[in-house]
């Protein structure tokens, strides 16, 4: 009788367990639901650059995935399968791709409907013309830690494939000197190779037309020359004053303001042609000047006046100036939330609401409209800027006139893609693309 008994209480207690875990994750299931609705809603759903792809049949709902996004919610649990929640603002870290432990995650670029301009890059990060190498955004992978394994790697490629007898000036001209380029100027140095880097604008390339103030997020990374850099959350101050410690510490130096025009093959070697009208030859070419390298614009009259610009330097130093802020991005909204506190900022965008912005981004612009620290344009365009004001359509169609000192605009950036195909790099629309990458 007491072994009956035993046996009873074990077994509503496990029966008791299996209930709570299975109410657990019908509650996890129907928050995860809840979440994909509101952002449906909010038009987050959608992947807008890289993000993961899941396959369902091979989850095991570890959790190792959603556990190791530094982004928070993209990934939640639902049905007992990995799923994607906040889509369009996945950056592409890939830690949830490096994270499970069943290789259930691919990672994508381009959606079945919208496709991304990508050039052909082998998995040696060789394009179609024997000797030019891609690194970094401008082949699809983003953000600060992928695009530095990706320098490293192209120029470890480039010392193979190196042609002894070569009568160039340089072993290798690297073009961009963002977090790629940069690994790879270091990397360079490293494996002895003759290097020129050439950078259209300063040191960082993207990273430095960020704000002064903006919090960089990224990821431990190796950097050659260095070693293990472990940021988390670093300015970009910060994060430009490590770079060039580890440049001078290697004794290279960038060549900024040297944007290239032209690069053209010369019986095994290329001729590199800049605005300046400077030329170098180099028997290797590595490109690594990202996607928003070319800021795009909006093609109206008056945007060649100068008081507009594609990036905010130093805001603390512009006060009491009537501001218009062109976008909706992430980057739009920091730099107007900068220059709403000693401005009077406007900011205008295209579209009914915001919805690709990071979590913190959307409670500070919404707090900004609540407390009238800025005023908000929604559904706008810029038909036309002269030196002391904006013109300005509504969606009613109405045409208005505000006054204004600075004009700064967040419309995303180009793909470079004349100066590619003219150096007879092949680009193709990839739809759903999966992108090459390795575990470590």
């Amino acid at each position: 009788m007491l072994e009956i008994a035993i046996y009873a209480a074990v077994i509503l207690m496990c029966a008791a367990i299996i209930w709570v875990y299975i109410r657990k994750l019908k509650k996890e299931s129907m928050d995860v639901g809840r979440k994909i609705v509101v952002a449906r809603e909010l038009g987050i759903h959608e992947p807008v650059s890289l993000y993961p792809s899941i396959n369902e049949d091979i989850c095991i709902q570890s959790g190792a995935c959603y556990m190791a996004c530094p982004e928070k919610e993209i990934i939640g649990i639902r049905n007992g399968r990995a799923t994607l929640i906040n889509a369009s603002r996945c950056v592409g870290h890939g830690a949830c791709f490096h994270a499970c432990p069943v290789e259930a995650i691919t990672l994508k670029i381009g959606t079945e409907k919208r496709g991304v301009d990508l050039p052909h890059v082998s998995q040696d990060f060789e394009t179609n013309v024997k000797g030019i190498y891609i690194a970094g955004e401008l082949g699809g992978m983003g953000l600060i830690k992928n695009s530095v394994e990706q320098g490293r790697q192209a120029a470890e490629n480039v010392f193979k494939s190196l042609d002894k007898g070569h009568h160039a000036e340089y072993d290798l001209a690297i073009i961009g000197a963002g977090p790629a380029g940069i690994s790879a100027s270091l990397q360079a140095k490293i494996l002895g190779m003759r290097a020129i880097t050439l950078e259209q604008d300063s040191l960082g390339g993207t990273v430095f037309s960020f704000p002064r103030a903006k919090v960089v997020m990224t990821a431990p990374m190796d950097l050659p020359g260095h070693g293990k850099v472990k940021l988390y959350q670093t300015s970009k101050g910060e994060l430009l004053s490590l770079w060039n410690e580890v440049l001078k510490k290697n004794d290279i130096t960038i060549r900024e303001n040297q944007k290239v025009e032209s690069i053209e093959p010369d019986n095994g070697n290329f001729n590199i042609t800049t605005a300046k009208g400077d030329r170098y030859t180099a028997h290797r070419v590595i490109i690594a000047i990202g996607r928003r390298g070319s800021p795009r614009k909006l093609g109206v009259k008056g945007e060649n006046l100068e008081k507009v610009a594609y990036k905010v330097l130093e805001p603390e130093h512009i006060t009491d100036q009537d501001i218009l802020v062109v976008g909706g991005g992430d980057s739009a909204i920091e730099s107007a939330l900068l220059l709403a506190g000693n401005n009077r900022v406007t900011l205008s965008y295209r579209s009914e609401k915001f919805s690709r912005l990071k979590p913190l981004n959307n409670q500070n612009i919404e707090a900004a409209i609540a407390e009238k620290k800025l005023t908000v344009l929604f559904e706008s365009n810029v038909a036309e800027i002269d030196q002391n004001h904006i013109q300005m359509y509504l969606k009613s169609g109405e045409k208005i006139t505000i006054p204004n000192d600075l004009v700064y605009i967040f419309a995303g950036g180009e793909l470079p893609t004349q100066f590619l195909q003219n150096a007879g790099i092949m680009i193709s629309k990839r739809f759903n693309y999966t992108m090459k990458s390795h575990k470590k």
